[in-house]
């Protein structure tokens, strides 16, 4: 059994919540880069005004977007891990309020719903973990801005539907709400499981690095599928129109109930955040 403090753990993700929002991972920046060679106009100068932003704020440490997010966090946690001090969300969860506050970073999270008092800390995270073998702990942060977050959507159809209801319900929440989520977007999409797990589902599909395929050839040609008639919809970077409207759709499923066909999609905006790090 390997022991590890959860200090490690606080001062791991404080690290993380500063990075992740000061740079654009590679395959996001490399994917926008890619589009605006491709477009012209209006959709062409919106896509090098993100790379530019992109530049300055990995160079000034700077957030890319003032929505610094809900902290978001998936974790495999080694069943040979044992963790002294803190529990493990107390450890992460200091790590956020530190790392916000310290760094500047804006706090979005209240307290109640209705009530609406902010926590002044950006916490709780949502705090997501797998136990797997090993003696390591994997923390992957995705800082999820408010605008993408409400265009997201979660529907249970009728098995019967097949993949035409799947598709035509994830096209329609793009049309609806698509453009108010800082397009080009990346898009994803849990098919499967339970009311509760597919949205998780759907969410986790985000950590995905774009350009990378579908293990499942299936699945891949849906995503390829998806991705044409999304770009086809003309909604563009900042919904001002142009082929740009999405960057990658990523599909995950698991098995469900024979009478249910549950279908998430997470809406990313363009400022796909997103580190690991393992200890």
């Amino acid at each position: 059994m390997r022991i590890i403090k959860s200090s490690q753990i606080t001062k791991a993700v404080e690290r993380l919540c500063a990075e992740a929002n000061y740079n654009l991972p590679h395959d996001v920046l490399n994917a926008v880069k890619k589009s605006a060679a491709k477009e012209k106009g209006v959709a062409k100068n919106i896509l090098t005004e993100i790379i530019e932003n992109a530049k300055v704020a990995s160079k000034e440490n700077i957030p890319l977007c003032q929505d610094t997010g809900t902290a978001n966090f998936f974790i495999n946690l080694g069943s040979s891990v044992k963790i002294s001090g803190a529990d493990i969300y107390k450890a992460v969860n200091d790590g956020v309020g530190n790392s916000y506050k310290k760094n500047y970073l804006r706090k979005s999270i209240v307290s109640d719903p209705l009530t609406r008092k902010n926590t002044c800390n950006n916490t709780p995270a949502n705090i997501y973990i797998n136990i797997v073998s090993g003696d390591k702990i994997e923390i992957t942060f995705l800082p999820k801005g408010g605008g993408s977050e409400n265009a997201s959507a979660l529907k249970m159809l009728a098995p019967s539907a097949g993949w035409q209801g799947a598709k035509d319900f994830i096209l329609s929440a793009i049309k609806e709400k698509g453009a108010n989520a800082c397009p080009p977007l990346i898009i994803g999409v849990g098919i499967g499981g339970d009311f509760a797990s597919v949205g998780k589902l759907a969410k986790e599909s985000l950590l995905r690095k774009i350009g990378s395929k579908n293990k499942t050839a299936f699945y891949a040609k849906k995503e390829k599928e998806l991705l044409e008639e999304i770009n086809n919809l003309n909604i563009g970077p900042m919904g001002l129109g142009g082929q740009a409207t999405a960057l990658a759709v990523f599909i995950s499923v698991k098995p469900c109930h024979i009478a249910s066909f549950p279908v998430a999609v997470s809406i990313q905006c363009h400022s796909n955040r997103r580190k690991t790090v393992l200890i």
